[in-house]
């Protein structure tokens, strides 16, 4: 039998039905499991142990007197550290939050907790979750299980991080650019970045990157993705339905001329290929230029939301919010953000409607894109981006030119694993319409049924 913390989050829930072990000692599991890792990844940040062992205990209690809440209920769970959660200390990854701490529940951690997840800690964070790796000036880099000198990506790489790892079954995160698809692609896991709108938010940080910015699920497989989805959204459905009837794929191997590292290109290759071998009709267009514009421009938003913030720190909390403890990159991206007019604002925005107009066609024509949901293999972990793609320089956003389109339309996108380079992992993304998130689920849950790659690192 495998250990308890290999086990998914329906594994779980089956044997606490069952009787065969409790939530407390699926605990006791990942809280050993994370200790083990942690000194090695500094993917977790803060621990609750204390809150989680009630949480566990009572959870216990309800599945032995057959009360429990439903497929989560016990289940360990961690918490990005840019969302709130009650009575623990919210970093941002900033030295200018030093002790702040949450009165309430962001919305989706309570909806989490309400349907029974025992929430243990939170995990790490780039500064104000504004780059594509993970480390920050006051907790320090976050490593990638597969290789811990390298980064897990970001800015969801602690989550992803102990999640590939076995220190829980699940995390809850964000994406405001690749933030959930990204990393987890670089850890071997399931990224699920909803539409816009789908999962509701509130009693959070101010929202530098308004609603482009959604919460979303991690894990290491689409059913659990799609559980934590029906606890942080209502309405999503019980199950994702199957297909009825072949889906028609539109594979973009390239974003206009950005390089892609050719080991990833050819595993994505060979997805589209067993796609196409699953009876759905996969057309490739080789270059696809329509999302360079917004590309250009999409970091802007967030230096715009920082330069805001600053200007405003009565939005975060009465407590002094000085800019000076930032660190360098983040004062950089704030005199951006003020230096930034609103004629350049409008243009990001602008080109954002012009996309969309522009992929509505498309999605006449087909039902999803699929794409490499990351240019390049992970690289060192105190290294902001990788500075060389396909023996090509390219900026910070070179490894990301897939994601940022996703976020400025609201598209429903999912990152699902589809092999290993050199003993890292790789992943693909599937990108439904806005609102197609169900129908999106249940593709990627085919795909992974027929190509599963749940296996853990040796660490």
């Amino acid at each position: 039998m495998k250990a308890l913390w290999q086990l998914t989050a329906a594994q779980l829930a089956e044997g606490f039905g069952a009787g065969a072990f409790t939530p407390e000692q699926a605990l006791a599991a990942c809280l050993a499991r994370t200790a083990e890792v942690n000194p090695r990844l500094n993917a977790l940040v803060v621990l609750d142990a204390e809150g989680a062992a009630e949480a566990a205990a009572q959870s216990t209690a309800r599945w032995r007197s057959g009360r429990a809440l439903g497929a989560l209920d016990g289940v360990p769970a961690t918490i990005k550290d840019n969302l709130q959660v009650r009575g623990l200390p919210t970093h941002w990854g900033s030295r200018a939050l030093a002790g702040f701490v949450a009165e309430r529940d962001e919305l989706p951690v309570a909806r989490l907790r309400e349907a029974g997840a025992v929430i243990f800690g939170k995990t790490n964070v780039p500064e104000f979750t504004m780059q594509g790796y993970t480390a920050n000036p006051v907790f320090g880099p976050t490593g990638n299980p597969w290789n811990p000198a390298l980064t897990p990506g970001g800015s969801s790489g602690g989550a992803v991080a102990l999640v590939a790892a076995g220190g829980c079954p699940i995390a809850l995160g964000t994406d405001g650019g690749g933030s959930i698809r990204r990393p987890a692609s670089h850890t071997n896991l399931v990224g699920l970045k909803p539409s816009r709108g789908r999962v509701r938010r509130g009693n959070g940080l101010p929202p530098i990157f308004l609603d482009f910015e959604v919460v979303g699920p991690m894990a290491r497989c689409v059913d659990d993705v799609a559980a934590v989805m029906r606890a942080i959204a209502p309405g999503a459905a019980a199950d994702a339905p199957p297909g009825a009837k072949a889906a028609r794929i539109l594979y973009l191997p390239r974003f206009a001329d950005h390089p892609v590292d050719p080991r990833i290109a050819r595993l994505v290759d060979a997805a589209a290929g067993n796609l196409a071998a699953l009876g759905h009709e996969v057309t490739t267009l080789p270059r696809f230029a329509l999302a360079e514009a917004v590309n250009q421009r999409w970091p802007l938003l967030a230096q715009v939301g920082l330069a805001w913030l600053v200007d405003h720190p009565q939005e975060l909390s009465p407590r002094p919010f000085d800019p000076a403890l930032f660190g360098p990159a983040m004062q950089a991206n704030t005199g951006t953000g003020r230096a930034a007019s609103a004629r350049e604002l409008f243009e990001l925005l602008f080109e954002a409607e012009r996309l969309r107009s522009e992929l509505a066609g498309l999605f006449e024509q087909h039902d999803f894109l699929l794409t490499p949901a990351t240019a390049a293999l992970p690289w060192p972990a105190a290294d902001t981006h990788p500075p060389r793609i396909d023996g090509r320089e390219v900026g910070p956003r070179g490894h990301a030119v897939f994601a940022g389109f996703v976020n400025a339309l609201g598209l429903p996108a999912i990152a699902l694993p589809c092999g290993f380079a050199e003993g890292l992992p790789v992943g693909l993304q599937l990108v439904a319409r806005e609102g197609g998130d169900d129908a999106l689920l249940a593709l990627a849950r085919e795909f992974e049924r027929a190509h599963p790659w749940q296996r853990f690192p040796v660490l």
